[in-house]
């Protein structure tokens, strides 16, 4: 029954991307490949250094796109510099979104579709927006699927997600989700979370940010208000890495057990989810199938 009702929230989200304002048009990013076009997928990850969560997250979306688009190949980008210099020290090559885009260039590829895993519209996805817009040119047509939590139909789904995979879990705790956070007016995508939520019923869950708004005070003020004792602490990001070992198994546990709380850990990140998976994918099919208009076009559209 729950499988029924994730499917059906999928192509609700969906519907609503394709009716939405004459944003999108209709079209066929991999339908009309002519003779000489080659078609591929380019996931976009910001990347972890651990092995284990790469393998639970990172690995399973790739294969499970390959699933969706199997006439398709599959390559892979990382965004993260920092995790790319340390990958490298060790020995691991992985290619940047800039390389990997030149790559599939040289290789004759002509239609290309760009899918990250951000969870939020960001400066991540911004400066994604920005580098394949420098290179844009050199393909035929290039199509970027949104993030994780673009309409409000996405948070709605990701909610029933995490809810459901966390309600079972210690019975009358409150529940923490720290997403990375962002310094732009992107980082009030995480107080949408948290206010649709709280209009869903979901009084004992809370949202905080590593480096944005809602801060580490605000969600201790919100756990404070609610009076509960437990607290379990998650990650709302799209692996369990560096962010939810040091930052959340860490510094956050440590601070709310100095104020009297007892903390538990789910360090699951959401890309483990398949609700969440599904829901790239699910992004990633409509960008295939549909192309943006520009507000500069819509505006010419209107003054005629």
């Amino acid at each position: 029954m729950r499988l029924i009702i994730w499917i059906v929230t999928l192509c609700w989200a969906s519907l609503a991307f394709a009716h939405s304002d004459a944003n999108y048009v209709e079209s066929d990013v991999f339908g009309k490949l002519g003779p000489q076009d080659k078609g591929v997928i380019l996931m976009v990850h910001f990347g972890t250094t651990y092995a284990d969560t790469r393998e639970k997250t990172i690995e399973v979306i790739n294969a499970k796109m390959k699933e969706a688009f199997p006439e398709l190949e599959i390559r892979e980008a990382w965004t993260s510099r920092i995790i790319l210099r340390k990958l490298k020290e060790r020995g691991e090559e992985r290619l940047n979104p800039t390389e990997a885009l030149i790559r599939l260039q040289k290789e004759g590829f002509t239609q290309v579709l760009v899918q990250s895993t951000n969870i939020i519209e960001g400066t991540e996805m911004t400066e994604l927006r920005r580098e394949i817009e420098s290179l844009e040119p050199n393909f035929k047509d290039v199509r970027v699927g949104n993030p994780l939590l673009y309409s409000p139909e996405d948070y709605a789904t990701v909610i029933q997600a995490v809810t459901q995979a966390m309600d079972g879990m210690e019975k009358g705790s409150q529940k923490l989700l720290v997403g990375h956070g962002t310094v732009v007016p992107a980082t009030a995508s995480y107080a949408m979370f948290d206010y649709m939520l709280k209009a869903k019923g979901y009084s004992h869950y809370h949202v905080g940010t590593v480096e944005g708004y809602p801060t580490f005070e605000e969600a201790l003020n919100q756990l404070e208000a609610t009076k509960l004792p437990v607290v379990t602490l998650a990650p709302l990001m799209f692996v369990a890495g560096d962010h939810a070992r040091n930052d959340i198994a860490g510094e956050w546990k440590e601070k709310l057990e100095e104020k009297g709380y007892e903390v538990n850990l789910y360090l699951k990140g959401l890309g483990e989810n398949p609700v969440v998976q599904d829901l790239y994918i699910a992004h990633a099919r409509f960008a295939a199938g549909h192309k943006a208009v520009s507000m500069a076009v819509k505006k010419r559209n209107y003054s005629k």
